[in-house]
């Protein structure tokens, strides 16, 4: 995520902001241009500072203070380039719903700033009835069993219950998850998505099955036996969390996962111009500089550098506030590469069925 600031004023705002702070000019989120811009009204549209050549409006969606992204005006689109994927939402006339559903779209639009960044094929499923992409936002019926959160031929539910910040942390406890976000959830099943456009529809199984194993192995089967017996014991060595030891696909998911964690949060400290120099070490094992764009790395090297000496200071500084660690992982050897065949897949752009 880069940082932003107001074209007005230099204020600097953030991504979800609707409006500066500062000198109150309205602000909107052009994905092309990968910019949060100040607006100026014309009319019943917006002239955005940062793309003053056409006019622009809201989607549909900011009347539910859910965007605040861009669409252009002479478009017949009402919702912009992340909102035209929701198939189902929840009924937004409940209260507890729409701050719920709010929160998810938080978390998707900050997914969607990474897949733009990565020019990734993002095909609505009205653009392609067989490989488009779309996502449902369920709340449990009463007395029914619970949403459940996953990907299915394109299609990714969300529980919404998953929203609610007690019931998450309850979840992450009793699955012995040292991590699960709501953006998380996103990274994740878009994992899957991406497996069948780029991976299987790509040509790259074999490529695939050498590094995360034989993914026609039973999935069914393979659940129920995580579930009942656990991880196995030296998981630590080849995965990057034991849910990803499960199958090959939930192994894929969780790299891809970490691969736009990585990437993201290193953008956001580049922006900030972070880096690590410990006085304390003789060597440069904890240093780290981020002067290149991570969504257009030369190669998992150059992330992995940068990205472990800043997540041992990320985590340091979380403890020194009493928090649990920002990232509770171990990048092996083999996770390294696993992240490697995922850098492969995004770098240069694909050109897979869009």
């Amino acid at each position: 995520m880069r940082l932003f600031k107001c074209q007005v004023c230099q204020q600097i705002v953030y991504f979800e902001n609707t409006i500066c702070e500062r000198c109150s000019h309205k602000l909107g989120y052009l994905p092309h241009a990968v910019t949060l811009s100040a607006l100026e009204p014309e009319g019943d549209v917006w002239r955005a500072l940062a793309a003053p050549e056409k006019t622009w409006r809201y989607c549909a969606n900011a009347v539910h203070g859910a965007c605040n992204w861009l669409v252009d005006a002479g478009s017949t689109e009402t919702l912009c380039l992340s909102c035209r994927h929701n198939r189902t939402i929840p009924d937004l006339g409940v209260p507890d719903y729409l701050n719920g559903w709010r929160k998810i779209e938080t978390a998707k639009h900050r997914l969607f700033y990474s897949l733009v960044r990565l020019d990734l094929p993002l095909a609505t499923r009205t653009e392609n009835e067989t490989v488009g992409l779309v996502f449902d936002v369920l709340a449990d019926p009463p007395g029914e069993p619970r949403v459940m959160t996953g990907h299915d031929n394109g299609l990714i539910t969300l529980a919404l219950i998953e929203a609610d910040d007690a019931h998450r942390e309850r979840n992450r406890v009793q699955l012995h998850e040292p991590y699960r976000t709501l953006l998380g959830h996103f990274r994740h099943e878009i994992g899957h998505y991406f497996w069948d456009r780029l991976v299987d529809d790509g040509g790259r199984l074999d490529d695939f099955r050498a590094l995360f194993g034989d993914d026609r192995q039973d999935y069914g089967q393979a659940l129920q036996q995580h579930y009942s017996n656990g991880p196995p014991q030296n998981w630590q060595e080849s995965f990057v969390s034991a849910y990803a030891s499960t199958h090959p696909w939930e192994d894929f998911a969780e790299t891809w996962a970490h691969y736009l964690h990585i990437v993201d949060t290193l953008e956001i400290a580049g922006s900030f111009g972070m880096s690590t120099r410990p006085a304390l070490t003789r060597g440069d094992e904890l240093d780290s500089d981020v002067h290149f764009d991570p969504y257009r790395a030369a190669g998992i090297g150059q992330l992995v550098d940068s990205w472990m000496p800043l997540s041992v200071a990320l985590n340091s500084l979380n403890r020194a506030m009493g928090q649990s660690d920002l990232y509770p992982f171990v990048l092996s050897a083999p996770m390294i590469d696993k992240l490697g065949f995922v850098h492969s897949l995004v770098q240069p752009a694909p050109t897979a069925v869009r």
